[in-house]
């Protein structure tokens, strides 16, 4: 065999040598972590509901007639914001692969060139990190990860309660809007009254001017809080994820309050299990931990091996090749270990500082909600009724001329304050029971449909939406323990 035919032969050889070790290593896969076999769970749980084959699925057809939950559901699937944490959320968990993944193999190429081609020698090269460092830096992605599900979580939760908060303040701003009214018409009557006891010269002409001086101030607060509808009405629509272009969507005519019927020891067990901004933290912190292992494991030396052939050689010449990195540089190493141990006992303070900020809200949001109820219960079962049989019988006492019209209108004004302040004591409860349920405790709701029923998915709804279908919320990572049933104390 003549030498170019040699050549020739080394040449094809190591083309597909080359070429086949190509087409192996493009269809190689990493072998995958326990933490992103679960998280990848979790996405696909997730994707079933939320977003079905890439997709928002159709959105609920909003009517008068809708319930709560379904206006939930409409913000959960439209809002922008909650889009935005489920994007983010994904990204994470496909970076758990990037980061447990072996760098990708390189082709080198060299030549040796006098006056004309003397070596010729394609090679491949492959780098692998140090024992357990690829493991390290995906289990600090994947409790990265995790942090961002539970961002995901609270947006969810939020884009709840924005929806429920201006839900309710549009509700009692009708209520306030016909209490006005009917005391405006309340103030109509008197005037007629006095009008008439002025003509048979009973009262003078001042006890009309009161009364109409007290319409014309009722008629500007009425004209102040019919304005007030179009912030609140904004505000309901950016709840649901509506541009500013698109047109209002219509209001439920039903009110539906909000039902928290567990007692408050148990309420904030729950909020310290459930919490989503506990258990954010959390996942920060087991991230900090795995960054500890990772920072140990920089002390392992990373490798690169590959094999060269010169083709031009014969027969061909074959040069494997390799290099260990040296981590001799101690300072650097020890530095990055204590600054992983400093971010840890970091995210441990955080995490003791949002659990105490957790006790103060919920004690906060309980006595807020305790307070609503004792006067909501006091207005409407003793202040309201008796004010309105005290205004009866001032009434009657100005028909007798037993007492003035100032007593009267008194009694007037003393009945508006009442049933303004009951619709205050009723826009203040609901509100704090939002908070409790959405805010700090995050509760799975009940009479919803979930968004994955396993392990490790998602859940439903919040069950404080008051709703009895079509609300969709995350819910935890791990099944809810079962609580006791009463009112909250």
């Amino acid at each position: 065999m003549t030498p170019g035919i040699q050549r020739q032969r080394g040449i094809c050889v190591g083309s597909i040598f080359l070429g086949s070790t190509i087409l192996l290593l493009a269809g190689c896969k990493g072998p995958s972590l326990n933490g992103e076999r679960e998280a990848r769970q979790q996405v696909r749980t997730v994707t079933e509901s939320y977003r079905p084959n890439g997709s928002r699925p159709v959105l609920p057809v909003l009517t008068t007639n809708s319930n709560l939950g379904e206006y939930l559901k409409y913000a959960l699937l439209n809002q922008p914001k909650v889009e935005a944490a489920y994007y983010e959320w994904m990204a994470s968990v496909e970076r758990i692969t990037i980061q447990r993944s072996l760098p990708d193999p390189q082709i080198t190429f060299q030549m040796d060139i006098q006056d004309v081609v003397t070596s010729l020698m394609p090679g491949l090269m492959m780098s692998f990190p140090g024992a357990g460092k690829l493991r390290a830096a995906g289990a600090v992605a994947a409790a990265d990860s995790q942090a961002k599900y539970f961002a995901f979580k609270t947006a969810s939760l939020e884009s709840a309660y924005e929806v429920k908060r201006a839900y309710y303040r549009l509700y009692f701003l009708d209520e306030k809007i016909r209490v006005e009214r009917d005391t405006l018409n309340l103030l109509s009557e008197l005037e007629k009254l006095a009008l008439n006891q002025n003509q048979v010269g009973k009262v003078t002409l001042q006890d009309v001017l009161r009364a109409q001086i007290e319409q014309d101030r009722l008629r500007t607060e009425l004209a102040n809080l019919e304005d007030s509808r179009g912030p609140l009405l904004a505000e309901f629509k950016a709840a649901l994820g509506l541009r500013a272009l698109e047109p209002a969507p219509p209001l439920p005519q039903r009110f539906e309050s909000t039902s928290l019927d567990v007692t408050s020891e148990e309420l904030f067990q729950i909020a310290l299990e459930q919490n989503t901004r506990l258990k954010g933290m959390e996942a920060d912190l087991h991230s900090a931990e795995a960054a500890i292992q990772q920072a140990y494991r920089a002390r392992m030396p990373d490798a690169s091996i590959g094999v060269m052939a010169d083709v031009k050689m014969n027969p061909v010449l074959y040069r494997p090749w390799g290099t260990v990195s040296l981590p001799i540089w101690r300072d650097k190493l020890a530095a990055q270990v204590a600054e992983a141990q400093a971010n840890k006992r970091a995210g441990e303070a955080r995490l003791t500082a949002e659990q105490i900020n957790l006790a103060i809200d919920f004690a906060q949001r309980s006595f807020q909600f305790r307070e609503a109820t004792r006067n909501l219960e006091l207005l409407q079962n003793q202040l309201v009724p008796k004010q309105q049989q005290s205004l009866e019988v001032a009434r009657s006492g100005y028909v007798a001329g037993q007492i003035d019209f100032f007593n009267l209108t008194d009694a007037e004004q003393t009945l508006l304050r009442f049933s303004l302040d009951e619709v205050e004591a009723h826009t203040q409860r609901e509100l704090a029971l939002v908070e409790l349920s959405l805010i700090i405790e995050g509760m799975p709701p009940t009479g919803t449909p979930t968004i994955g029923s396993k392990a490790g998915g998602m859940g439903a709804a919040v069950s404080s939406m008051g709703a009895s279908s079509g609300g969709m919320l995350p819910g935890g990572s791990s099944p809810p323990k079962k609580s006791g049933q009463g009112q909250m104390k």
